[in-house]
């Protein structure tokens, strides 16, 4: 059973087993099960077995058991090259208000998750501007 669950959470229903899946994986505190919409054979979703919607409010419990099982999922998939995604709210494409990792794999340059880099050309930014987004950042950190 998932740990602070949403009754309307499409994944805690997974956990639970209300909503049926493709489970490669489990263990106490997550779940990896088969992307239904995959973007290529074998896209896993790693699922932590607590309700939360993005990465910053999961328990540290919980976000510890995810790093073995990705390995674990990647391994499953047979492939040598892949992609782990974690995406949180919608401007970052989070489709499902509950933390999950994808395990996509690459077999081929189409295949898989496509990403185009270069369709927004890089920015140069000045060491003293780096260094002004440090400081911000430990601040943030130090709260």
């Amino acid at each position: 059973m998932a740990a602070n669950e949403d009754a309307k959470c499409l994944f805690c229903g997974i956990i639970k087993g209300i909503v049926p899946s493709h489970k490669v994986l489990e263990t106490e505190r997550s779940v990896a099960f088969l992307d239904i919409m995959p973007f290529s054979e074998g896209h896993t979703l790693v699922v932590p077995k607590y309700h939360s919607e993005t990465l910053e409010t999961l328990p540290d419990e919980y976000l510890a058991e995810i790093g073995p099982l990705l390995k674990k999922a990647a391994k499953a998939t047979g492939a040598t090259q892949y992609n782990v995604v974690q995406n949180n709210g919608k401007l970052a494409y989070q489709h499902v208000p509950h933390v999950h990792f994808h395990v996509i794999p690459k077999t081929t340059e189409l295949e898989g998750l496509v990403l185009r880099l270069d369709e927004r050309p890089p920015v140069k930014v000045s060491n003293d501007d780096l260094a002004a987004t440090l400081v911000k950042m430990k601040e943030r950190l130090s709260q």
